[in-house]
Order: C-alpha cells, then sequence, then structure tokens
C-alpha cells in the first residue's frame, strides 16, 4: 500500500480518515500493517501490499463468486496484448484521453489489467478494488506503478471518502447478487461532473446461453470443484478454437468471406474473439461456467440504472449483439 491512497481512503464503518501502522514495507510501499480508524478505532489489516475490508461475515452468495474468480484470476494472472484494444471497446466512446489527470475507480479489478492500462493511459491516481483473491495478481501487476493502488473491498461498502473524477466497472455488476444496488454504489462515488462507465451481459442477443448454458452452470459446473471445470473448459476450448480459427477468422478478416457472418451463429462475438489466443479463450469458457451468479440485463433496465443514479449524457450501446456498455455523467452541484 502507498501513502497517496490514504486521501481516498474512509472507514466503511464511521467514514472518518486512516493512520497507517506499518510493521514491514519495501521502498514507499507498505507490505504488512494496519489501518487505524481515527474515528471508532477500527483497524482493517495490510497483508501482502493489499488494505483489506472485508467483513468478518460474508454473504454465501458473494464468497462463492468471489472464490470462483479468485481461483480464476490467480491462475491466469498474465496481462496481454490484447487487453489494451478491448478495454477500449468495453468503455467506448470514452477513449484513452478521458483518463488524463483524472482519480480513477475500477470496481472489480480482477488480476489488474484494467488499472494497469488506466495507469499507462496518463490517470493521476488509479485504485482497483475486488472482493476476490484476484488482488493478490492485480498487486503483482501493478506494484511498481506509483499511482495505482489495490484494495480488498466489497462493492457495496465501499472504503472511500473522496469521489472519483471516473469510475468504471467491466464484466462485474452482473455477477452480483443485486447488479443494480451495486452500480448505484458504485455511482455514489462518483464525483459532480465525473463520468461512469459499465459493461454487462445483455439479455437481448443470448437466449440460447439462457436456456442451454445457464441451467449447466447454475446447477452443474459452478458447483464441480475447480480442477473438474477447468478441465471440461479445456476440453470445450478445443472445438471453439478450432471454428474461431478456421471460420470465424477468416470471415473477420478477409472481405470476400464477410458475407459468411450473415449465417455463423453467435457470428459478432465470435468473431471479434478470434483472434485471441487459446488461453484467453480457454479463460472465457471457464469463466462462464465457474461463476454461481450472473445476470442477462436488458437495455431498459440498463437504463433504469443510470436513470436512478440521477446520470446525464446517458449513452448505452450494444457490444457484439449480445452485451451492454455504457456511460453517464453526474450533474454538477448548483450553486445556491
Amino acid at each position: 500500500m502507498k501513502d497517496a491512497v490514504l486521501q481516498l481512503l474512509a472507514c466503511p464503518r464511521c467514514h472518518a480518515a486512516f493512520e497507517a501502522v506499518p510493521d514491514n514495507g519495501d521502498g514507499a510501499e507498505i507490505l504488512e500493517g494496519k489501518l487505524n480508524c481515527t474515528g471508532c478505532r477500527t483497524s482493517f489489516p495490510i497483508r501482502r501490499g493489499v488494505p483489506r475490508f472485508l467483513p468478518e461475515k460474508l454473504d454465501p452468495a458473494k464468497r462463492a463468486t468471489a472464490d470462483a474468480f479468485g481461483y480464476e484470476w490467480t491462475n491466469y494472472f498474465q496481462l496481454t496484448p490484447a487487453d489494451r484494444l478491448e478495454f477500449l471497446d468495453w468503455i467506448r466512446p470514452l477513449t484513452a484521453d478521458d483518463f488524463v489527470d483524472r482519480v480513477v475507480l475500477d470496481g472489480g479489478c480482477g488480476k489488474g489489467r484494467h488499472i494497469y492500462l488506466a495507469s499507462q493511459f496518463g490517470a493521476r491516481q488509479v485504485v482497483g478494488i475486488d472482493l476476490s483473491d484476484a488482488v493478490e495478481s492485480a498487486f503483482q501487476n501493478t506494484r511498481r506503478l506509483p499511482n495505482v493502488h489495490v484494495i480488498q473491498a466489497d462493492i457495496f461498502n465501499l472504503p472511500f471518502a473522496s469521489p472519483f473524477d471516473l469510475v468504471y466497472s467491466i464484466g462485474v455488476l452482473h455477477h452480483l447478487p443485486d447488479p443494480k444496488q451495486g452500480f448505484l454504489s458504485l455511482a455514489g462515488h462518483v464525483r459532480p461532473g465525473g463520468r461512469i462507465s459499465i459493461w454487462v451481459y445483455g439479455k437481448e442477443g443470448n437466449d440460447w446461453i439462457a436456456n442451454y448454458v445457464d441451467p449447466v452452470r447454475i446447477n452443474i459446473t459452478s458447483r464441480m470443484p475447480k480442477l473438474a471445470t477447468r478441465a471440461l473448459s479445456f476440453v470445450l476450448s478445443l472445438p471453439l478454437y478450432a471454428a474461431l480459427k478456421l471460420v470465424y477468422g477468416p470471415a473477420q478478416r478477409i472481405p470476400r468471406l464477410a458475407r459468411l457472418k450473415s449465417w455463423l451463429p453467435y457470428a459478432p462475438y465470435l468473431c471479434a474473439i478470434s483472434n485471441y489466443s487459446f488461453a484467453e479463450n480457454f479463460w472465457n469458457v471457464f469463466d462462464h461456467l465457474v461463476a454461481p451468479t450472473a445476470f442477462y440485463h436488458s437495455r431498459d433496465e440498463v437504463e433504469d440504472w443510470f436513470a436512478t443514479a440521477g446520470l446525464n449524457e446517458g449513452a448505452i450501446s450494444r457490444r457484439n449483439n449480445n452485451s451492454w456498455r455504457g456511460t453517464g455523467l453526474m450533474p454538477p452541484k448548483r450553486r445556491l
């Protein structure tokens, strides 16, 4: 933990500031120690460089989801060249310029690929939170970046004082037990005049997943031992990878084959991932099979989230015909 993050933190119980008590460090980084609340005197540990704001008792659904994604991101922790283009596509119409000199919050940072990029885009400070053990990978992937901070915390109970200029959450809200409340919690930390950006699974275009994949995920694969789900994902990834490289990839790259997209099943999405490595596609399959909780949201639902949060200039667009990305602006404070 770097000292600079203290100005952004507040006790999740009483909202007072913290003082850091280090036990062990590495240069400017506190690796072991604790954060003492200056108000209610509650202490929260700093372990392996990460402040931990976990509740004593975690809802079983949250715990199961955190365990699933913690397993994924601590086993697949590498950052890849594909991360940049994919991230910018997820947050469109935002661009890298929207991060310059901004204080940024990542709501569900996983292995840290997006907070790494936010730093490269010129953000002033970047905070990534995650409930799972993925924070171990995120910290290792970003620990040498002086403006990046990783915190283990629950989206529903965030330990922050200062609002953020830009908040984003990519592929996380639909795995929460109450996605709308998770969105509103994040939106509550956007400063007046700041912006939030999200990407979630869409209900439209995913009928076959809802009808055939979801029942298997809910009742079987999310309950299997992780190694068994991993083995099944490997088996399923082999024909998928062959189809991507032999059929969907050429349809995406070769102009004279572009008309194939009109009859290939699930073409917009599968063409979009046809250039991924086998590892990326394998972990995508695992991701879809391992999650205990996953919701698919309609455009109307996403629009309702933005309206409830009181956001202006909402821009909601479809991505690959199977998901929604959206961004909105928090209105500036009115002058009295």
